[in-house]
């Protein structure tokens, strides 16, 4: 299954981009962010499926939760940046 991972700058943000997004329907995942794409141990993602991404992203935009970035998962369980 291809998903996103919303990067949020801290554990309290990630909690309140899924609360936010749980809110409006969309089912999302509070998990550490590998540090393969971090670089860092601590910070959290958001993980989204592939077809709820867009909503999210109007979502978030509407209560000022916007992403830093968003990674996409390949096939091969590498991740890739994809543009906002």
């Amino acid at each position: 299954m291809i998903y996103y991972l919303i990067i949020c700058r801290s554990l309290t943000y990630a909690q309140r981009t899924a609360a936010v997004l749980e809110r409006a329907g969309i089912p999302g995942r509070v998990m550490r962010a590998p540090k393969s794409i971090t670089g860092e141990g601590c910070t959290h993602a958001v993980k989204v499926s592939e077809r709820k991404l867009p909503d999210a992203l109007v979502v978030l935009r509407r209560t000022d939760l916007t992403p830093s970035r968003i990674y996409l998962t390949e096939s091969d369980g590498s991740y890739r940046e994809v543009d906002l």
